[in-house]
């Protein structure tokens, strides 16, 4: 039966009332197998968003880039960055439900799971032509601290494209995460490419917005040694 807004709303404000990290991957365990269905009813476009970012701007061979896709969740990133070309995925999320759908896609060469922030990123520095993480960034999932992992992650001259959004409850975290990507800028590790607000990012599922709230894409390019 198809699940109405409300009922994915109620679903996600029970998430965000989950405080321990087990909780939430609990939380994503029992939500894996109705997730992609419940996204397209909150009109989720993250992932379309950073694929549309990375494809516009890297000028390689998709056929052998290797894309590291972090917080894979069920392979939404990996999907939409396959239409445009890319084909080569590693992914890495903290829910083993959400890995089992993505195994099931078919669309990963390799999977891992890890707890992001609290265990080091299982991925070689220097390895990735692409890096894309969409969704997690955000408060109350993984710490600001991960964004240097990515990048350490990324080969020389690769991409890191992340996502967070814009609504009131995560304007602190949003705040935050634009000063750690700047300071790594000036640190001299990567380039901003582009930072793009994006009105209609998703539907409000906060009793205090309605409507659709916005949200970022950032992509930065890493700077060769």
């Amino acid at each position: 039966m198809a699940k109405t807004f409300e009922h994915v709303k109620a679903a996600i404000q029970s998430l965000h009332k989950n405080t321990t990290s087990e909780e939430k991957v609990n939380f994503y365990n029992s939500w894996a197998e109705n997730y992609d269905q419940d996204v397209v009813v909150l009109e989720y476009r993250a992932p379309s968003l950073a694929a549309n970012s990375i494809s516009s701007h890297f000028s390689g061979d998709r056929d052998t880039a290797v894309v590291l896709d972090v917080a894979c969740g069920t392979g939404l990133a990996a999907k939409q960055m396959k239409s445009h070309g890319f084909g080569h995925f590693v992914g890495i999320d903290g829910s083993e439900a959400m890995l089992k759908v993505a195994r099931e896609s078919g669309l990963y060469q390799e999977l891992k799971q890890c707890m992001m922030g609290e265990e080091p990123l299982p991925a070689q520095w220097d390895s990735f032509d692409v890096v894309v993480i969409t969704g997690a960034l955000s408060v109350g999932h993984v710490p600001i601290t991960v964004v240097r992992e990515l990048c350490r992650s990324t080969k020389p001259g690769g991409y890191v494209c992340m996502t967070t959004r814009s609504n009131h409850d995560n304007l602190d975290y949003k705040a935050d995460l634009e000063r750690e990507l700047k300071q790594m800028e000036e640190e001299g590790l990567w380039n901003c490419i582009e930072a793009t607000e994006v009105e209609n990012w998703e539907k409000a599922v906060s009793n205090q917005e309605d409507g659709y709230i916005s949200g970022v894409v950032y992509l930065y390019k890493k700077r060769q040694q």
